[in-house]
Parts: structure tokens; sequence; C-alpha cells
């Protein structure tokens, strides 16, 4: 339609086409997977609407953007779904619809384009809070490269049809994102969502990233593939995180390419100034509280890892290395980067291993990289010096 438009091409046979293809997704919504497929199916009829100066699509998309928006993004301007590739998906859709009925506004002119532009301030706000300095996206719940557009693309487009540029601070996604000179860190405290479609989330509960002057340095393992395969589901699964198994069991059981069982829930979280706390209680089937405490200064982090009572040794914390990172060094309770100039101590560990393993960079792409791998019992003490 924006080719058609933009040469001005008006062919009846395509135009009929169109409209048929607009009659046939107006009566065959997804509803059977909501979500972001609800969602794009109201962006597309709002343009179907436009192109053809249809009111009863219109109507039925604005009543579609309306219910599905106010459902699906958060209050901290998250789309529910929490996987940043998503949100610059789905954040890009809104622009454009946004752009379509400020150019289009002898057609039609009522509260809609308000409404998505309060939603799309919300929105911009959480990307703004997440994306990294070098411009990157933490790649978490179903994210990876090159497939959404990039955040300053998206800043630069809001910044162009007039959308505000009003930071809210991170709450209901669970994310949480600290600034320092040195560094960025991004922490997932938070729980899986939305309860109903779970399709694109991971067993990652007190999963972090980590970057140092605007490079990574400890990343989550992204996906390379939406095949329900053996790939999809290691990747999916506690041990591809930046966190805590014990019995090499799952948080929460994700099964099936796109589903997920029994799940974490965060049942305690405390914040203040260089502090989060929280607990979640995904081994609870098995007899286990699970507690991490982050703790930060200019050039240290500190995180804590409490069980309630002993797991004989067999509770891990996994770490996984960017592929730029060269094969680090144990010595004694040290892992050395010397490529990073850069050290993780523990304390209150049984063994530390570093093993290799397959980082996502895109479908179908991986990159050889390095995980370290610290068994413990019941406390386990990380301190990354920077």
């Amino acid at each position: 339609m924006k080719f058609l438009s933009k040469n001005r091409v008006s062919i009846n046979r395509i135009d009929k086409t169109l409209y048929n293809d607009f009659i046939v997704l107006s009566n065959n919504l997804e509803y059977h997977l909501l979500g972001n497929h609800l969602l794009e199916n109201s962006f597309s009829l709002l343009f179907g609407a436009y192109y053809f100066q249809d009111e009863k699509l219109y109507l039925k998309s604005k009543d579609l953007l309306q219910k599905e928006l106010n459902e699906q993004i958060l209050n901290d301007g998250a789309h529910y779904e929490l996987s940043p590739m998503y949100h610059q998906i789905l954040f890009s859709r809104l622009l454009d619809c946004i752009h379509l009925i400020k150019l289009n506004s002898f057609w039609k002119s009522d509260d809609l384009l308000m409404f998505l532009i309060r939603k799309a301030s919300l929105m911009s706000s959480w990307l703004q809070n997440t994306t990294y300095q070098n411009g990157e996206v933490p790649m978490v719940n179903d994210s990876t490269y090159n497939i959404a557009p990039f955040s300053t693309k998206l800043f630069s487009f809001a910044e162009k049809i007039g959308i505000s540029n009003e930071l809210k601070p991170l709450s209901d996604s669970g994310y949480r994102k600290i600034n320092s000179k040195k560094y960025e860190l991004f922490v997932d405290v938070g729980n899986i969502g939305p309860d109903y479609q779970p399709g694109h989330a991971h067993s990652d509960t007190f999963s972090f990233e980590l970057y140092v002057k605007k490079s990574p340095l400890l990343v989550d393992t992204g996906i390379s593939t939406y095949e329900k395969n053996f790939r999809r589901q290691k990747e999916r699964e506690t041990a591809s995180h930046n966190t805590v198994t014990i019995n090499d069991l799952e948080q929460s059981e994700v099964w099936g390419g796109f589903r997920v069982a029994r799940r974490a829930k965060i049942t305690s979280l405390i914040e203040e100034n260089f502090f989060i706390s929280a607990k979640h209680d995904g081994y609870k089937r098995i007899g286990f509280l699970h507690e991490r405490t982050f703790k930060w200064t200019d050039d240290k982090i500190e995180i804590l890892d409490t069980l309630n009572r002993s797991c004989n040794d067999n509770a891990k914390a996994y770490f996984h290395l960017h592929s730029s990172i060269e094969k680090p060094i144990i010595k004694k309770e040290k892992v050395i980067l010397y490529d990073k100039r850069i050290f993780i101590s523990f304390s209150g560990y049984s063994k530390i291993e570093v093993l290799s393993y397959k980082l996502s960079n895109g479908f179908n792409i991986t990159k050889p990289a390095f995980k370290i791998i610290v068994s413990f019992d019941t406390a386990l003490k990380t301190h990354i010096h920077l």
C-alpha cells in the first residue's frame, strides 16, 4: 500500500485483491494466539482502513488497538511479552500508524491519534531505559540480532513525528538497569509474562547481562531458531541464562517451542540504593527457595545467591561470556579475563569450570563462546571486579 500510494499506482485488480485480504483478516483475527499477533492484526487493519477509507475496517481496528494496547503495554512502557526485539518491532508499527493518521487527517480525525501517541511515549520510555549505550538491547525472551529496527532509528522516527521524550522508571516489566561510568547492568527480577501467553518466555528468573565500557561481557545466550527442536529447547532452558539451577532442573518448565508449564514466581522484592534482592519459588516443588541479591559500586558488582537449605553441592550458577571474550583463566577462587582486565571471584563454591557454548548471533547463526559454571551448596558470593 505504501508503494502503491507513493507511486500513484491505481490498478483495480490489485486493489480488489488487497481489499479481499483485509476482509479475510477482519474475519480471522488471531485470537488463538493473542499477544503480538493480535496487535499486528489491528495495525494492519488500520492501514487498510485508511487506504480504502473504509469505516467498518477503521472501527474494528480502533476497537482492537485500544483494547490490546491498554492490555499489552505495561505501566513502565514495556510490551507485556517482555522481549526487547518484539518491543522494537511493535513500537515501529505503532509509530507507522501515528504517521499514517497524521498524514491523512483529512479523512479521519478523532481521539485515536492522541491515544496512540500516549502509548508510543510509554514504549519509547521503556526502550530508552533498556537500550545500551552502544545501541543494542538485551537479548532476553526470544530476542535476536538483525530482525527489529535499531533503537536509535526508532527514537529518530519518534522525534520526527512529535512523540514526547518522557522517561518513566522501570517497574512492572520486572527488569531493572543500573548505569555507572564503567558499566551497564541489566537485571531480571520479574515474573514470566503474560500468564496466559508465555510463548516467547525463557526460564531465566534472576538472569542478568553486563556491558562494560559499551561492550558486552556477560550476556544472555539469545535465540537462533523458532523451530521446535533441541536447539530451541536448550536456548530457553535455565542453564542457558546467567542464573542458578538446582539438581539440573528448570526454574520454569519450558517446552514445545512456545510453551511454559510450571513457572517461577517472584515471592519478594526489595529495592534500595545500590541494592536489589528478590526470591523466587521455581524450585519449591523440590523444597527449595532461591534468593539473589545484587549490590554495586562504581567499579564492583556483588551477587549473593542463597538457598533455604543444603542441596549437597547440586546448585550451579552460570555466567555466559560474550563471544569476543577469550577463554578465561581459573586461579583458585578467581576467574581472570585478561583481554578485559577484569576478574570474577567466588566464595562458598565447591567447583569452578570454564566450558564452551554457542552464543546466538541471529537466526541460524551461532558463535563459539565460553561460560563459567560454579557449583555450590547453600550460598555463593560472586564479586565482579571492574
